[in-house]
């Protein structure tokens, strides 16, 4: 009997310490997935941290990143020189997809860039990296795929719907100042060129012509709507500026044609209606430069 009873309190020390033992697996598991979220990328499901504390972008996306609250250790030098993102930036090393042993010692728990860069494989071992083809994503909708990965998706659609609404609230401001029919033409100067912009290519497109719906010259309509920017010789640029020209403009290019005659007899410089924008900081289309934008062609149009 003695025997028997020792037998059962054997079995039953063995059933409890299974049972612990698969309650701390389910506890870990549970932790594990508490840890990661799946993001659905292009190239198929990737497991991301749900809560990212050192990210590293390779390109296009710091804006969106800083203005979801994540730390970024990590910056591609074109983020760099953003003035927007210097607070955002200051305490993240410039990096980029080539210096695979500087990343590894910033300790990124995810990367973010374009699907173009080279060792994207060599940076997958590094961390969980996401690329986006640039484009694929409206820049809105982008936005909202950056807050996914960050698991801030909600607070991502709600920046969205609020930068709708103040960029269309603004736009019929703008339309009521400088007239329904007025034509807006968004230039950048490189290399003793003009590059001329359709609705796509940063540089305030997006809020110009597709939140606000102010008119594109035809002319640019014809050449740069759908590629997204065309290259013009500068003396021709009478025959495509618009009422209004946003110039991006940065001091690392030529700008001597400013004082230049051919210049200074197009009309929308003849009638002081020429925004000169700063070309670093009007390079991108994310969330924070976004913002940027919107206030500075408030300011700008409205005289505000």
């Amino acid at each position: 009997m003695k025997k028997y009873m020792f037998g059962i309190m054997v079995l039953l020390i063995l059933v409890l310490a299974a049972c612990g033992n698969n309650g701390e697996e389910n506890n870990a598991n549970q932790d594990k997935n508490e840890d990661t979220i799946t993001y659905e990328s292009e190239t198929g499901p990737i497991e991301v941290p749900a809560d990212p504390q050192r990210v590293v972008v390779l390109s296009s996306y710091a804006g969106d990143v800083i203005q979801l609250g994540v730390n970024i250790v990590g910056v591609d030098s074109w983020s760099a020189n953003n003035p927007n993102f210097e607070e955002g930036l200051k305490d993240a090393e410039v990096v980029s997809n080539e210096d695979l042993e500087k990343i590894i010692e910033l300790d990124p728990d995810l990367i973010l860039g374009l699907n173009n860069i080279e060792n994207a494989d060599k940076l997958q071992e590094i961390a969980p990296t996401v690329l986006f083809t640039y484009g694929k994503n409206d820049y809105l909708q982008q936005h909202i795929e950056i807050g996914k990965v960050l698991n801030k998706e909600e607070e991502a659609k709600e920046w969205v719907e609020d930068f709708k609404a103040r960029a269309a609230e603004a736009g019929e401001e703008i339309k009521q100042e400088i007239g329904e029919d007025a034509t807006v033409t968004v230039i950048e100067n490189f290399e003793k060129q003009f590059y001329l912009f359709g609705d796509n290519w940063a540089r305030g497109t997006e809020i110009l012509y597709q939140e606000m719906g102010l008119n594109m010259p035809e002319k640019v309509e014809e050449v740069a709507l759908e590629p997204g920017y065309f290259a013009i010789s500068q003396e021709v640029l009478g025959d495509y500026a618009g009422d209004y020209i946003v110039m991006s403009l940065t001091s690392e290019q030529d700008t001597s044609f400013l004082d230049s005659n051919w210049y200074n007899e197009v009309p929308a410089v003849k009638n002081d209606q020429v925004i000169e924008a700063d070309a670093n900081k009007f390079y991108f289309n994310d969330a924070l430069s976004l913002d940027y934008q919107l206030d500075f062609f408030k300011e700008q149009f409205l005289n505000n």
